[in-house]
């Protein structure tokens, strides 16, 4: 990607993690949570990055369940059992930060668009979770359909209360074939679906990523 220009990318260096790690402490502490926030090398993990003329302005990290769960289970463990139970193939949305000065719907919709194509096509997920201050509930419900998942919490994480939220992936992959790209064509639909890829575009970056994971794999 070019230093000038504006992009989503796989985070997979100290240094990109690091980067990523200070706008999530930034941002945190901007909007009074505890805590220090540092990313790791997991490989139960992906973080996503969006850039700008080579600066870190928002970041997504993507947690697939396994055999030590997710970081949502500190707290949650009883909601997201049952829909392992249910056969559910859990993965989580943590770590979310956007610069306050990046005011472009269509960048933190990217983010999360891309955050589902790995979610969804390269680690086969069903469902996604994510924890929420209150405040930020109805954004999560109105406009990406989640779901709450029992009552609020404290999040020791953060030392501040939260809801456990979960969508469905077939329900996210059925709002982007009706929705997605649309936001320039005059789309009434209400919900942030409009701000994602076209179906067009999604299909060509999954054709991009598993070319990327196919290689690794023989390499």
């Amino acid at each position: 990607m070019k230093q000038n220009s504006y992009g989503i990318r796989l985070t997979d260096t100290a240094a990109g993690r690091n980067s990523a790690s200070m706008l999530i402490n930034r941002m945190y502490a901007w909007r009074g949570y505890a805590g220090t926030h540092t990313l790791t090398d997991d490989p139960n993990r992906i973080t996503l990055t969006a850039t700008d003329k080579g600066d870190v302005v928002g970041t997504l990290t993507l947690g697939m369940d396994s055999s030590i769960g997710l970081m949502a289970d500190d707290i949650f463990k009883e909601e997201l059992d049952y829909h392992r139970q249910r056969g559910a193939r859990l993965c989580e949305f943590t770590k979310l930060a956007f610069d306050s000065s990046v005011r472009s719907k269509a960048s933190l919709a990217n983010l999360f668009h891309l955050a589902v194509i790995y979610a969804r096509d390269l680690h086969h997920c069903t469902d996604i979770v994510i924890e929420v201050n209150p405040r930020h509930r109805r954004f999560y419900q109105a406009m990406l359909g989640f779901v709450a998942e029992g009552d609020v919490k404290i999040n020791p994480r953060v030392n501040a209360p939260a809801y456990l939220l979960r969508v469905n992936l077939e329900y996210v992959t059925e709002q982007i074939k009706k929705h997605g790209g649309t936001i320039n064509e005059g789309s009434t639909d209400r919900s942030f679906y409009p701000y994602f890829f076209s179906p067009r575009e999604e299909h060509g970056i999954i054709n991009r990523l598993l070319r990327i994971d196919t290689q690794t794999v023989e390499a």
